[in-house]
């Protein structure tokens, strides 16, 4: 057995970028800063930040580029995928994004807080998102509104 899960809470660094594939499919990429905050060795508190790349289709990756912005705080649910590419320079990289089948938004965006507003894509047997699946809102969930209630 195996499991490809993440969950995400963090901040925009940039707005998102949403772009229509030749067939007609939304792509969103922004990225996602989560903190981890920890004492050193000496004692001294410190914050280290690490950046996810996301990527969504379909009618959440549209929401995701009409709602999100910049800063504003989500909560990210999807796998881990990899992608491999030649550069400019003939070399061969290769990066990690994170597919996000669900996504709420937990401030808005003039920095209050907000009712959160939840998208989801469920797989087809293809493994690609759906286009048009939508989950209301959990009224009993503890990141409706208030971020002071995250868990972790």
């Amino acid at each position: 057995m195996s499991v490809n899960r993440v969950i995400l809470i963090g901040n925009l660094g940039k707005d998102p970028e949403l772009k229509h594939a030749s067939s007609g499919t939304s792509v969103c990429r922004f990225s996602l800063a989560t903190n981890e905050r920890f004492k050193n060795k000496a004692g001294e508190p410190e914050q280290r930040t690490e950046w996810h790349s996301i990527v969504c289709f379909g009618r959440l990756a549209e929401v995701c580029g009409e709602y999100l912005a910049k800063g504003r705080l989500c909560y990210i649910e999807g796998t881990i995928r990899n992608r491999k590419w030649t550069d400019q320079d003939e070399k061969e990289r290769k990066s990690f994004d994170i597919v996000a089948t669900q996504m709420r938004m937990l401030s808005s965006s003039n920095g209050g807080e907000a009712k959160s507003k939840t998208e989801s894509a469920k797989p087809t047997p293809q493994g690609r998102p759906s286009q048009n699946v939508a989950q209301p809102p959990d009224e009993d969930n503890p990141f409706e509104a208030d971020e002071s209630h995250v868990p972790f």
